[in-house]
């Protein structure tokens, strides 16, 4: 049976749709590799693609995403709310079937290795592929973004996990690693103040105390005027969606301010949902493995 494997890349593009489109064609590109879902949002300037494939072909695919991504994305031009060091700002392998963490580490590994080889874009590995405690963190690897990489590339705990200590003049540095499934998920707010939300990403992200698993921070939505607290749940079964979403509705209110919608980017895994629809309706004695009708018929 073959194994499969999750892959997400992030790129630094959200608002040139040719670009987006010769993205889109890479990613269909390759027999046995099939692209799930992309989306791309103006204000971040940023695309989420999702893809599955097997082993060797989900490595395949990656590397010449990142190979489009570098020959038409230029950072000395791009701005936007989203933090970003590269052109292909972030490379997760993720394991779906058959497939152990370990193995989509050695994945990334090669990934990283061919990039830098044939391309020139210097790696950092992250979280369960990271090579310190100081890179697990995908935050910690990006701070100073693609503008301050060069000064950071030159301190002597930042040397690039492969790849020289300089930056690809346009497509900057990538982060490549394997993880386990996280879930993207934005919470919109009525207001236009962005210290709002910055306030509020500061209570809620883990780094500053907040929930352990959940990364936040805190942009503006130019095309909605709206501020909005962007994050990433790392672990959905430790910091649930409705407990992050419930403690930004209760801190806004301090602040006069409602929620007035939420997004989620890209895919999540069915039972982040589910465990929002039992905490809503107040479900009794819920059973996820047996009260699900598609887990039966999936079984």
């Amino acid at each position: 049976m073959a194994k499969l494997v999750e892959c997400i890349p992030n790129f630094s593009e959200g608002r040139n749709q040719e670009v987006i489109d010769g993205l889109v064609s890479v990613a269909k590109s390759v027999p046995g590799v099939t692209l799930l879902d992309y989306s791309s949002d103006t204000s971040h300037n940023r695309s989420v693609f999702t893809l599955v494939g097997d082993e060797e072909n989900i490595q395949e695919v990656a590397f010449q995403l990142v190979k489009y991504a570098s020959e038409h994305i230029d950072l000395t031009k791009h701005t936007g709310e989203h933090p970003r060091m590269g052109a292909t700002d972030v490379v997760p392998f993720v394991p779906v079937k058959d497939i152990t963490a370990q193995e989509c580490v050695e994945i990334s590994k090669k990934v990283a290795k061919r990039i830098n080889d044939e391309l020139n874009i210097p790696i950092f590995l992250y979280e369960d592929s990271a090579t310190s405690p100081e890179r697990v963190n995908l935050a910690k690897v990006r701070k100073g973004q693609f503008e301050g990489m060069p000064e950071k590339l030159l301190q002597e705990e930042w040397a690039p996990d492969f790849g020289e200590r300089k930056i690809h003049p346009t497509a900057g540095v990538t982060a490549v690693g394997a993880r386990m499934p996280l879930v993207a998920f934005n919470v919109n707010l009525d207001t236009s103040d962005l210290s709002i939300a910055n306030k509020i990403a500061k209570i809620v992200r883990g780094s500053s105390g907040g929930f352990k698993y959940c990364k936040g921070i805190g942009v503006m939505l130019e095309d909605r005027n709206i501020a909005q607290v962007s994050m990433n749940m790392v672990n959905f079964e430790g910091t649930p969606l409705y407990r992050a979403l419930e403690t930004i509705r209760f801190e806004a209110k301090r602040y006069g301010v409602n929620v007035i919608g939420t997004e989620l980017i890209g895919l999540a895994p069915a039972k982040a949902l589910i465990d929002c629809a039992e905490y809503y309706l107040q479900i009794e004695d819920f059973d996820y493995n047996k009260q699900i009708l598609e887990n039966h018929l999936l079984n």
